[in-house]
């Protein structure tokens, strides 16, 4: 928590606020408690860097890159304060998604997922390709047990892509250890100087609210010689 906290506040200093920072330990309910605490709690960010490095995998997180794909279809007028967006819940600006070798199964499938649906780029390093599940898990005597694959994810497209493979960066950085040793973080400054460029060069919607219709104008002339 001390880590994720120091880097959301390190990414809040870097952008003066602007954008949300969101960190995924796992796919499973760690990730989704995560998501829920910390997305949410920053939808009026203008951008979002989602931090996925050490991802121990679980569910396929679909529904977390639906909510990452949402666009501003609508917004509401009300009689007072600001004008509500639709959908609710959500960041409309870029993302970008940090990885690491040590992500992995839906830790896997994540990125792939951020990257087939458009999202943003990939900052880090390949994930460690172990996108296959498992069921059934027979106990030993011992306390261990006996895991052995069950299932396989593929592209549409009929191939498989992920397995024994990871995925790939589209900016590689690698965690030097000396900078880390002085405090830093080579991937989520790099994840920050992405996001702030792409802030600058495709900010979020601002949509105006328009004048509000007259339906108490005169009526017009073919109206009067009726």
């Amino acid at each position: 928590m001390a880590w994720i906290e120091d880097n959301r506040r390190k990414v809040e200093q870097a952008t003066g606020g602007r954008v949300a920072y969101i960190y995924m330990p796992d796919t499973a309910f760690g990730g989704l408690t995560n998501f829920n605490r910390y997305f949410f709690a920053q939808v009026g960010k203008q951008a979002a860097i989602i931090d996925e490095r050490f991802n121990a995998g679980g569910m396929l997180a679909t529904d977390i890159i639906e909510y990452l794909s949402r666009r501003l279809l609508s917004l509401v007028a009300t009689r007072d304060g600001r004008d509500e967006v639709q959908p609710q819940g959500a960041i409309f600006g870029p993302k970008v998604m940090i990885i690491n070798e040590y992500a992995g199964s839906g830790g896997d499938a994540m990125p792939w997922y951020f990257r087939r649906a458009g999202v943003g780029k990939l900052i880090g390093k390949r994930t460690w390709g172990g996108l296959v599940g498992r069921a059934g898990a027979p106990e030993l005597m011992d306390g261990g047990f006996v895991t052995a694959p069950s299932s396989g994810v593929y592209n549409p497209n009929g191939q498989w892509e992920v397995e024994n493979v990871g995925v790939a960066p589209d900016i590689e950085v690698e965690l030097d250890p000396e900078a880390v040793r002085q405090g830093r973080d080579p991937q989520l400054e790099k994840a920050i100087e992405v996001v702030l460029e792409e802030l600058k060069r495709n900010p979020p919607p601002r949509p105006r609210r328009p004048p509000y219709p007259n339906y108490h104008a005169p009526a017009t002339s073919a109206r009067k010689n009726r």
